[in-house]
């Protein structure tokens, strides 16, 4: 039997523009100080274990996942891919966020394997590569909230944090590089320009470009969803 998709006129403004208005929010929660430090953990964290990531494919090793109080990180490598490694901790968190945004919306059983598989990553991390207090109170912290998706699925303000925190995740992930531009040469831009002799403001525009592509194609595809 065919069902036919609701109509749009049975699709209430807010509906139809939800994400729209979430990505608006998150837009002006990043900026305010103390509320928007944990949603900078979650862009941290996943920025780093993105490096961690690219070494563990690449044929290396993590060392140590650092994450600091204000959002800052650091992931320490040995081996594997240095031009790889460097360009995955923008580009993985915008792909993170995207997962989170997206996982909000997935079928019930797409969701508890999702969510239990990024629970399983999470838990990795912290058990072999947090290595200070601070880093292991963050990470398990964000474990709490990841698993709070896979206990308490049919809450319905889950949705509406995931979503923000997703969206949260991607922004970051678009205004971070920018700070790259503070004349000191350092950080994954600095390292790439010396790996590829292409300047370090082109990596920044390139990571820029994914994230405000992954914004995109979330909100196209909700969109979509609602005809």
């Amino acid at each position: 039997m065919i069902h036919d998709k609701p109509s749009i006129s049975n699709v209430s403004f807010f509906q139809r523009y939800q994400l729209v208005f979430v990505f608006l929010i998150a837009f002006f929660v990043v900026e305010i100080p103390f509320i928007s430090i944990p949603l900078k953990w979650f862009e941290s964290y996943f920025h780093e274990l993105s490096h961690g990531l690219a070494a563990l494919i690449t044929g290396g090793s993590i060392v140590s996942i650092q994450l600091n109080i204000d959002g800052s990180g650091l992931c320490t490598t040995q081996g594997g891919s240095r031009l790889l490694i460097s360009f995955m901790g923008y580009a993985g968190a915008s792909l993170f966020g995207y997962g989170l945004v997206r996982v909000s919306t997935m079928h019930q059983t797409v969701t508890k394997v999702f969510i239990g598989a990024l629970s399983f990553v999470i838990a990795t991390s912290l058990v072999l590569w947090a290595k200070d207090i601070l880093t292991i109170g963050i990470i398990l912290f964000l474990l709490m909230f990841v698993t709070l998706k896979l206990f308490y699925f049919k809450k319905a303000y889950l949705p509406f944090l995931f979503q923000l925190t997703g969206a949260t995740v991607v922004l970051n992930s678009i205004k971070s590089p920018l700070y790259l531009f503070d004349g000191r040469s350092l950080g994954d831009g600095a390292t790439l320009a010396q790996l590829t002799f292409m300047p370090e403001f082109v990596w920044v525009v390139i990571w820029c470009a994914l994230g405000m592509m992954t914004a995109y194609l979330l909100i196209k595809s909700h969109l979509s969803r609602q005809y």
